[in-house]
């Protein structure tokens, strides 16, 4: 039965095509994660994130998929374009213009979709800066040194 399934998969070619989509972002974010950002001593990176245990930094880690302690380009994740949604939803609730777009239809939900990614672009830059200034706030003291 589910081998018969697995088989469809062959011959449906948007499926297949959707599902070689993704398997191919899945492969360039995975590659990503190995490109450290420039001027990044990823040594000093991962014993800070070593040392916080569960804190904040290994918490961001988990969600990053490993991003984090290597600093890589893609550290963020799809944090900023899910925070993005949910404050468009919330919006949505609260801010008339918005929900009027979301009654509209699909017009109204294309022009969602692109305030999200603008969102999306505003949140990343907030969060970077943020995650540089808490970095550049660590001390190279020596871990345990107090």
């Amino acid at each position: 039965m589910a081998l018969a399934a697995l088989q469809n998969i062959g011959k449906l070619a948007d499926l297949r095509r959707r599902i070689f989509f993704t398997v191919g972002m899945l492969a360039i974010y995975r590659l990503g994660v190995f490109v450290t950002t420039p001027g990044v001593d990823r040594k000093v990176m991962q014993g800070h994130v070593a040392a916080s245990g569960g804190g904040i930094l290994g918490v961001v880690n988990l969600f990053s998929g490993g991003a984090l302690e290597k600093l890589s380009i893609f550290a963020l994740g799809i944090m900023p374009y899910i925070s993005a949604s949910i404050i468009l939803q919330l919006l949505g609730m609260v801010f008339k213009p918005i929900e009027e777009l979301r009654k509209e239809g699909e017009q109204g939900q294309r022009k969602i979709n692109q305030y999200t990614r603008y969102g999306t672009i505003l949140l990343s830059a907030f969060q970077a800066f943020g995650i540089a200034m808490y970095l550049e706030s660590l001390t190279n003291v020596p871990f345990g040194a107090g």
